[in-house]
């Protein structure tokens, strides 16, 4: 049987939220009818457009930009701060609804998740009636709207939802993908970042169509080991499962929030070093050893994504985590601007099964890493650091 996912995504989260919060302090006003944004503070680094309303896009306002830059396009325009903590009310009641019908909930960031209905089909009947009774329980009880794409895997649910917005359910089942999904540029398909398709559309490939139909051998030398996944998503190829996260975990994190948003590929792998070397660390400490690697990003936007990956070999290698934890960053990454990235090592173990054969020189790696902790230990974490062309000593 086919699995059915849907994903679930609120329609202008933060304007939403923040129209529903003056109404309810009494407010006559909807912002949502009128040339509002959400932004930041103009004078640091969050004076941007963090979202905007429809009356604000159609004077060509765009996300991203400098609230400068949209008062210029936008007479009459109107910031509105950030109220972080009233959103996360909103995105807890949001996501308790959800939960009531299903415990097979992946949330991807504060304003969007995915569920695997599945299990809970014969409960509650056809996909799309349920999405249906679903988006109006969500405009009833809360006042803002959800877009639902369905889908038979995550990549395909997520293309759907973002087809036409606000307030639409869509379907891309596997039969739909050549007439719904090929068509539409390559700069549309999920994952694929600004800086691979200006990539692709070089090579002339510019629907997804001509990404899905593509010769592996002509964009590998381009793409390296990408290859293969951007052919398999343009295909709607997503065996990903639906990966319940709890709030608290067993295992060991580390994050970092940036001194400034970061969209360089190398800027970002420093900070993963550094992140790969604190959490080893920790490791260590508690003599275990990890299974389960998982890169944490956080965009501008404070989009939280994460994507994680089970190894073969347990380890409490600082370069074997910084190592995956870079194939996972360089998936995962797609170009857009980073604010915060974090490790976390699930799965921990007290015993460490290895294939000897694959890593002959494990002994003296782990050698090093003790004498590194014993360093470290003694006169600080800052003392000496593994060799990198890419370490800055001034993080």
């Amino acid at each position: 049987m086919d699995r059915i996912i849907m994903h679930i995504d609120v329609n202008n989260a933060f304007l939403s939220w923040s129209a529903v919060y003056y109404l309810l302090k009494g407010s006559k006003i909807d912002i949502r009818n009128t040339y509002a944004v959400i932004g930041g503070d103009e004078t640091k680094r969050t004076g941007i457009v963090l979202a905007k309303s429809n009356p604000a896009k159609k004077c060509g306002v765009v996300t991203g930009e400098t609230l400068y830059s949209a008062r210029k396009k936008c007479k009459g325009l109107k910031n509105y701060p950030m109220n972080y903590n009233f959103y996360k009310k909103m995105s807890n009641a949001f996501f308790n609804i959800i939960k009531k019908y299903t415990p097979d909930i992946e949330i991807a960031s504060i304003d969007e998740c995915y569920i695997d209905y599945t299990k809970v089909k014969g409960m509650y009947g056809v996909p799309l009636e349920f999405a249906k009774k679903l988006q109006k329980e969500i405009n009833d009880k809360l006042k803002f709207t959800i877009n639902i794409g369905i889908a038979n895997n995550k990549l395909c649910a997520k293309m759907a939802s973002d087809f036409e917005k606000p307030n639409k359910i869509h379907t891309l089942y596997k039969n739909e993908i050549k007439e719904k999904m090929w068509p539409l540029d390559v700069s549309e398909l999920f994952t694929v970042g600004k800086k691979s398709s200006e990539k692709l559309k070089l090579l002339n490939i510019n629907t997804i169509k001509d990404l899905a139909l593509a010769d592996p051998m002509r964009l590998y030398p381009f793409f390296k080991n990408q290859t293969t996944y951007y052919i398999n998503i343009a295909n709607g190829i997503d065996n990903s499962e639906v990966i319940t996260e709890y709030r608290e975990y067993k295992g060991i994190s580390n994050e970092i929030t940036l001194p400034y948003d970061i969209d360089n590929y190398n800027e970002l792998e420093k900070y993963v070093l550094l992140l790969s070397e604190k959490v080893s660390l920790r490791l260590r400490k508690q003599n275990k050893y990890t299974q389960t690697i998982a890169i944490i990003l956080k965009n501008n936007f404070f989009k939280r994504r994460t994507h994680q990956r089970k190894i073969k070999n347990a380890t409490d290698s600082t370069d074997e985590i910084y190592k995956i934890s870079m194939e996972i960053l360089k998936e995962m990454w797609n170009d857009e601007s980073i604010r915060l990235i974090g490790i976390r090592l699930d799965d921990l173990t007290e015993e460490k099964i290895t294939q000897i054969s694959l890593f002959k020189n494990i002994e003296n790696t782990d050698k090093l890493d003790k004498t590194l902790d014993n360093l470290k230990n003694k006169y600080g974490s800052n003392i000496i650091s593994k060799a990198t062309n890419v370490y800055d000593k001034k993080m």
